[in-house]
């Protein structure tokens, strides 16, 4: 999107940026479409705007949705290095009746020293997010059944919801039993276990 700013604000280019992202944004995005520091505070100031992070925002008047605190904590630590994982991304996908403590982001272990965000629980890969651990879901960055369903399992979330994720998962051909078991070949012994007693227990 071009720089725009030297024309003034554009509301509907603030709008069509927010739509996409459940109603946020960021302050970046805002200059790109003519909503220089002074204005945006401006509007902040007056309501339109409502700052639920630094330097990250919500239209007021937008409808509210199910993922949007998700939403306001992936665009604070940044689009593109953080990713949705974890338990939250467990909800994303809609694979198990868990609710979440905390939204769960994950970023690149260079990046731990990231300042913390209240209600975000940060968690720092060692093991590389490939192309394939990453997709889009409702336009945030979130980390694919598989990585997800192993993640969870290896931070400790309960037998009962791993094994429901996976089962879930498999029924929708989010995952193939297969490509799952060589997944969690690198895990614990114990998140081997866990994926070999789900995908038992399921018909052939």
């Amino acid at each position: 999107m071009a720089d725009i700013s030297a024309h003034g604000p554009d509301h509907a280019c603030l709008f069509a940026v927010a739509s996409t992202q459940h109603g946020y944004f960021t302050a970046g995005q805002a200059r790109t479409c003519g909503f220089g520091t002074d204005l945006l505070t401006h509007h902040a100031r007056a309501g339109r705007f409502l700052r639920v992070y630094r330097g990250v925002y919500r239209l007021r008047d937008y409808p509210s949705s199910p993922h949007e605190q998700v939403v306001a904590a992936w665009l604070a630590l940044g689009r593109e290095r953080a990713v949705v994982s974890h338990e939250s991304a467990l909800a994303l996908h809609d694979l198990s009746d868990i609710i979440p403590d905390a939204v769960h982001l994950t970023v690149p272990r260079e990046r731990r020293y990231l300042p913390p965000l209240p209600g975000v629980r940060l968690h720092t890969s060692t093991r590389p997010l490939a192309g394939g651990d990453v997709v889009e879901r409702e336009g945030i960055r979130v980390t694919a059944p598989a990585r997800t369903i192993l993640d969870a399992a290896e931070t400790g979330a309960g037998p009962e919801q791993v094994q429901m994720a996976i089962r879930q998962a498999a029924r929708r051909g989010l995952i193939l039993p297969d490509q799952l078991r060589a997944a969690a070949r690198g895990r614990s012994q114990r998140v081997r276990a866990l994926v070999e007693s789900a995908l038992s227990q399921m018909p052939a």
